[in-house]
């Protein structure tokens, strides 16, 4: 079942909402929204939050460049091409973006990792991904993207 934001509830609703209320990030502190435009997240709540449903692990908040989107399609991840059926609508350069974790793990060992938002994603990446690489590539990018162009 599928809630009006899009999250999958099941009858255990109660237990995943105690879930995401206790959902932290790689620092520690609670997990902060990723990205709303467009929605990211395997639940598409704007946030990086998993679950034992999520086998790829959501957990990077990047900030998607070229060269991570063309990595991305070269390894079999068409992070670029709209897929309406899944509300993905397709990504583009500076656009936050919930990816796995192992992906993103690839495209750092191939040089091309994309920015990450430290404090959107979540701890569970560090199964996967070691925080001084996270921490290699942190950014801190202000909500409203049209703050830089001034």
């Amino acid at each position: 079942m599928r809630t009006a934001e899009g999250g999958q509830r099941k009858a255990d609703s109660g237990q995943r909402v105690a879930f995401f209320s206790m959902a932290r990030n790689v620092l520690g502190g609670e997990l902060e929204p990723c990205g709303g435009d467009p929605l990211t997240g395997w639940y598409r709540d704007g946030r990086c939050n998993t679950s034992p449903e999520d086998l790829g692990s959501h957990t990077v908040c990047a900030v998607v460049t070229a060269e991570f989107l063309a990595h991305q399609r070269r390894i079999g991840n068409d992070l670029v091409t709209p897929m309406p059926a899944h509300r993905f609508p397709g990504l583009t350069p500076g656009d936050r973006w919930c990816v796995t974790a192992v992906n993103w793990l690839h495209a750092h060992h191939d040089g091309v990792a994309a920015p990450v938002v430290l404090a959107s994603t979540h701890e569970r990446a560090l199964e996967v991904v070691p925080l001084e690489f996270l921490r290699e590539h942190a950014v801190d990018v202000p909500p409203d993207l049209g703050a830089l162009e001034d």
